[in-house]
């Protein structure tokens, strides 16, 4: 049978399927989980085992009828009695079936002692008229503050809740401020000292800056936590300046201060953790936004550090720079002297072939001859100007480079400054009064700190 056959299939069933034993307890369990409701059963217990996983296991009778019954280790280590044999209890539980030997059984969710019963009926007496007249609507409920000032704590100082609170609220908003209104929480005038402390609480609140108050008791039969049952107590927490959050019990415990506060906690640790909420949230998104933003600016430095290196590569010192030049210079020089001797040399080759055309032409070149010789010597003059005027403009050139060079600009009588990280100083906005600096002369280095700073020439 698929896992998806529903139990109110069962009637449509038609006569000739056949079940596995698997199946038929499969169906079997989910009709009774789905038929039954949560139930209160009233019998003795008999042949009560503990298993070493926590487990209760036992048998609930009456004089005519027995049936098993499982109470589950997250259930049974909230009990505030011990089960034994012979024990009549009332019991809450569920109807269900062990598939795997097919026994009928009750899950057990939770268990009190008989005579617990009279009170229970009394508190639901109680909360439906309370819920009638209007006194439980969920729109009558106010805001609880995201940020409280003060909160206010209605507890015995001696109850293990107060100390469950505190810590709580130490670990999540260590900030937060509290002021105990003590009261009894279990006895004949508990439900007395609740109203007076709550009362108390709600006048005070200016005076002691409180604008969240903590209603809490931690776990018990009905019967400890009756006073939490208490009609006026209920009209009080309704009545009350500031709001109110109920942290009674444990989980599967409700009373009727439950239903009356502003919100309502599963335990006492539930009820800080709902008044620190906000500052807890904000502490995790500050957290966050530190951790992204440290994430941000690692990144960034990292981007910086590669451009940083990037640049290094490129950048060159003036004094590589000048040498660069120098070296260009002298080879400029040397293809200058070069060219010029070929020139020299092809000139004079031209001549001597023009001279000897000449002669061969005309014998009588004699006063061609003197007017050639004129014009070699000329020639020859000429070059040496044109070479001795590049020669100028190269010495010129080498001086100019030479005076670009930053001894040659110190010892003119500037100065170099630079920062305590070697940086140099450009400009009078990088300095504060009472910064180091070194300033670097052309014949060694001077270091000094800064008395004041002038704006403009």
């Amino acid at each position: 049978m698929p896992d998806t056959f529903k139990s109110d299939q069962v009637a449509a069933l038609p006569p000739s399927t056949v079940l596995t034993v698997s199946e038929l307890n499969r169906l079997a369990r989910r009709t009774l989980e789905q038929r039954f409701p949560l139930l209160q059963v009233a019998g003795e217990i008999s042949n009560l085992t503990r298993a070493a996983s926590g487990h209760v296991y036992f048998t609930l009778k009456d004089e005519q009828a027995q049936v098993r019954c499982t109470m589950w280790r997250s259930k049974a280590q909230l009990l505030a009695f011990r089960p034994e044999n012979g024990m009549q209890v009332e019991a809450r539980a569920l109807v269900t079936l062990y598939e795997v030997r097919g026994d009928f059984q009750l899950s057990i969710e939770g268990l009190r002692q008989a005579g617990a019963g009279n009170l229970f009926e009394a508190f639901l007496r109680l909360k439906t008229r309370l819920e009638a007249e209007g006194l439980f609507d969920p729109t009558r409920k106010r805001a609880l503050p995201r940020f409280p000032r003060r909160i206010g704590i209605i507890t015995s100082p001696a109850a293990a809740a107060f100390q469950d609170v505190l810590v709580t609220l130490r670990r999540r908003a260590p900030n937060l401020q509290v002021v105990l209104y003590p009261a009894a929480v279990q006895g004949e005038t508990a439900a007395l000292q609740l109203r007076q402390a709550l009362a108390a609480a709600s006048d005070r609140a200016s005076d002691d800056q409180i604008d969240l108050v903590l209603l809490v008791r931690g776990g018990g039969s009905i019967e400890d936590l009756n006073a939490f049952n208490d009609e006026a107590l209920a009209r009080v927490i309704r009545a009350s300046r500031v709001p109110v959050i109920s942290g009674v019990g444990h989980e599967t415990d409700f009373t009727i201060a439950d239903f009356a506060a502003d919100a309502r906690a599963p335990t006492p640790t539930g009820a800080a953790e709902l008044a620190s909420g906000g500052y807890f949230d904000a502490g995790q998104r500050l957290l966050q936004l530190e951790q992204g933003l440290q994430r941000t600016m690692q990144r960034r430095l990292d981007t910086l550090a590669q451009r940083l290196d990037r640049a290094s590569l490129r950048l060159r010192h003036p004094r590589e720079r000048i040498a660069a030049e120098v070296e260009r210079c002298e080879q400029l020089r040397e293809r200058l002297a070069r060219a010029r001797s070929r020139m020299v040399e092809r000139n004079q080759a031209r001549l001597e072939m023009l001279a000897v055309r000449i002669r061969a032409l005309c014998p009588t070149i004699g006063p061609a001859r003197e007017h050639l010789e004129r014009l070699s010597r000329r020639l020859t003059e000429a070059a040496a100007r044109l070479i001795a005027d590049r020669q100028r403009r190269t010495d010129t050139l080498a001086v100019q480079l030479e005076l670009l060079a930053p001894q040659a600009v110190l010892a003119r009588g500037y100065s170099i400054a630079r920062d305590r990280q070697g940086h140099i100083v450009r400009s009078i906005d990088d300095l504060a009064q009472g910064d180091a600096l070194e300033i670097q002369l052309h014949d060694g280095r001077v270091n000094t700190r800064v008395e004041a700073t002038h704006k403009g020439a």
